[in-house]
């Protein structure tokens, strides 16, 4: 029996839409990375980009169990002296709540070259309106 190995033009892409309301930040990333990889698909090769696009919306509404909010920190630094800025978690939650989730899923993706390519198909917003009515993407409950 040969081992099927799905063409690019063969993977038909779906569109979903996630509500992150109320919901537990680890467990909401790594079901979406599980989606965007492709692992839920019959198909799924771990050198095709065989994923789906997800979209999530209301992510100022993502929460985080025990003390993390206060203690979990996020930072980043620009290479320079004194370029290192932290904040916590809900210093960002009320600034930008998008990269709470987009840096959530990213850091369960893969590390090579298909991970960006992956990045590229999840679209997050902090409200309840988003911009991609015309995939005309079908609603999940994780």
């Amino acid at each position: 029996m040969k081992t099927y190995l799905p063409k690019l033009s063969e993977i038909e892409r779906k569109c979903f839409l996630v509500d992150a309301n109320g919901q537990i930040l680890g467990r909401l990333a790594t079901r979406l990375a599980t989606i965007l990889m492709g692992k839920d698909e019959p198909f799924y090769t771990p050198h095709l980009e065989c994923g789906d696009q997800v979209i999530v919306i209301n992510a100022k509404g993502i929460r985080v169990t025990g003390r993390k909010a206060k203690e979990k920190i996020y930072q980043h630094y620009s290479g320079y002296p004194g370029g290192r800025n932290t904040c916590t978690f809900e210093e960002l939650q009320a600034v930008k709540p998008e990269l709470i989730i987009s840096e959530a899923v990213r850091r369960m993706l893969p590390k090579n070259r298909l991970a960006e390519k992956m990045l590229k198909r999840l679209r997050v917003y902090a409200g309840p309106e988003h911009r991609q009515a015309a995939q005309k993407p079908v609603p999940i409950q994780i």
